[in-house]
């Protein structure tokens, strides 16, 4: 389900304030509004220095902040050497879910108040409130308690079952996609011996109001949520669900309660499961890793997890890429003219080499560069793009592309493409492959001498040719005549199956 932003997330902010307010906190936190353009998924939070950082793939720091105080290059370099974090440490806390944003807000505005107020003295681990000492690291604690306590002790989930037109999206191709893929008699998805499951960590009685909501239109016929799935699994416990799992139980639908016993037996169409494990529910449907795709909006819980320890193909959405996309559509001209300055700094190194004396002056340049970067930054929000900061991919966006086999606004976008569609991304080039131009001329000259010329011209079983003598019987081996590199998209191959017998 995907829930409207930025109002859920304002109404789930001042959840957690309320919370807080519980335990102690200042009253004055009540003053505070969520501001939906500061947050963004994949940023991290420091338990130890209350830093706010986007970092690239390996742990290179690009934007940090202090509260709302952006910090500067030499700030950042007093407190991580060489601009650089290690992103497995304990207290490097990852924020890569919509839930998050809310609690990424008020983490911000709880350093921002405490070091700023007059009656607080900030440290460097935390604030002095006269003979009273609280550590960013207890700030950060009791935050975490407080959306523990919002999600677990049902506050939220009530609010958004009593306003579900207030906070959750409806999309009325969702019914037709999922009718066309298990209509009883002509689903196509079932014509094609597939079947459709729901995995979702939600409770049996959340679950239903919800999924009756998305799927109660006027104009759709008139049917059980149930029946759009073959099999339905509540209460999973993502990512443990991938990992050791917890009992399968049977949940009954009329009370909700969940009944005695785990099931044993192959699952049954029309009954809803609670916990269970992947291990079981793939053996009990009779499916193996690449045959299921699996479309989350988690990175970590939905993902990340299923693809690197189950090998499930996967579908990550991504609600925000609506935004993205329309900045990178409307700012066309930012984009060109980075472009253009990046050409440009190659021209003033293209005639130089290691006997050059002179050194360009590219200060101008490099300005100009930061200045454009910063400008399509704050086009996306405050904290920049959750994909890219500058010409530099975000580690949100690296497990974007190791992790997740596909990813879109909405799953609902597969209603475009037939069942049988293969989706094949393009070739991601390395920068010594991009800098190939395969239209050049087949003669093209290297270090004075043709490609065709010489050895060139010898074709491979010249090349591989030995001498033949009975006093030397050992192999080489030959050029291949046939495929022998197995990618992703041949595993599939009916005729490879075919031919696949059991290794003696």
């Amino acid at each position: 389900s995907e829930y409207k932003s930025p109002d859920y997330e304002a109404f789930q902010f001042h959840l957690l304030v309320d919370q807080l307010l519980s335990i102690g906190y200042p009253t004055e936190l009540k003053q505070f509004q969520y501001d939906s353009t500061f947050p963004i998924r994949s940023s991290n939070y420091s338990t130890k220095f209350k830093k706010f950082r986007a970092v690239d793939p390996y742990g290179n720091i690009l934007v940090c902040c202090h509260g709302f105080q952006f910090l500067k290059t030499g700030e950042i370099y007093k407190l991580y050497p060489n601009k650089f974090i290690k992103l497995d440490e304990s207290r490097v806390f990852v924020l890569n879910t919509l839930f998050n944003l809310p609690e990424t807000y008020l983490l911000a505005c709880l350093v921002d108040f405490f070091c700023t107020s007059q009656q607080y003295s900030p440290t460097k681990t935390g604030v002095n409130i006269g003979s009273l000492f609280m550590s960013y690291k207890s700030i950060f604690q009791d935050v975490r308690g407080a959306v523990d306590a919002i999600h677990t002790y049902g506050q939220l989930k009530t609010a958004t079952v009593n306003n579900l037109d207030k906070y959750l999206e409806k999309d009325e191709r969702l019914p037709l996609l999922l009718d066309r893929q298990v209509c009883a008699s002509s689903g196509l998805m079932r014509s094609h011996d597939k079947k459709l499951f729901l995995l979702t960590n939600s409770d049996y009685a959340y679950t239903a109001k919800i999924m009756q909501y998305l799927f109660d239109f006027p104009n759709t016929k008139h049917r059980s949520w149930e029946s759009y799935f073959d099999y339905i699994v509540v209460d999973a416990l993502k990512p443990l669900f991938f990992g050791e799992g917890t009992i399968l139980r049977q949940v009954d639908t009329t009370t909700g309660a969940l009944r005695i016993g785990s099931h044993i037996g192959p699952l049954q169409l029309g009954q809803v499961y609670s916990g269970g494990s992947c291990d079981v529910f793939t053996e009990f449907v009779g499916a193996k890793g690449k045959d299921v795709l699996y479309i989350g909006d988690h990175i970590y819980g939905d993902i990340l997890k299923s693809k690197k320890t189950r090998g499930w193909r996967t579908f990550l959405m991504i609600p925000e890429l609506a935004r993205e996309l329309h900045v990178s559509i409307s700012q066309w001209t930012l984009f060109e003219k980075l472009q253009e300055l990046d050409i440009c700094l190659g021209d003033i190194y293209k005639n130089l080499d290691s006997s050059s004396t002179d050194v360009p002056d590219i200060s101008k340049l490099r300005q100009s560069i930061r200045e454009s970067s910063h400008e399509l930054d704050m086009c996306y929000g405050i904290l920049g793009s959750m994909f890219r900061s500058g010409s530099r991919q975000t580690f949100f966006a690296n497990q974007i592309c190791r992790y997740a086999d596909i990813y879109g606004y909405t799953f609902v976008n597969l209603m475009y493409y037939p069942f049988s569609y293969m989706f094949r991304a393009p070739p991601m080039l390395m920068p010594h492959e991009s800098t190939v131009d395969h239209e050049q001329d087949p003669t093209h000259q290297m270090n004075g001498e043709s490609l065709l010329d010489g050895e060139g011209k010898c074709s491979s079983e010249h090349v591989r040719r030995l001498s033949k003598t009975e006093q030397v019987p050992l192999r080489m081996p030959e050029t291949p005549s046939s495929i022998t590199h197995h990618h992703d998209t041949d595993d599939d191959d009916e005729e490879a199956e075919k031919l696949a017998e059991p290794h003696p």
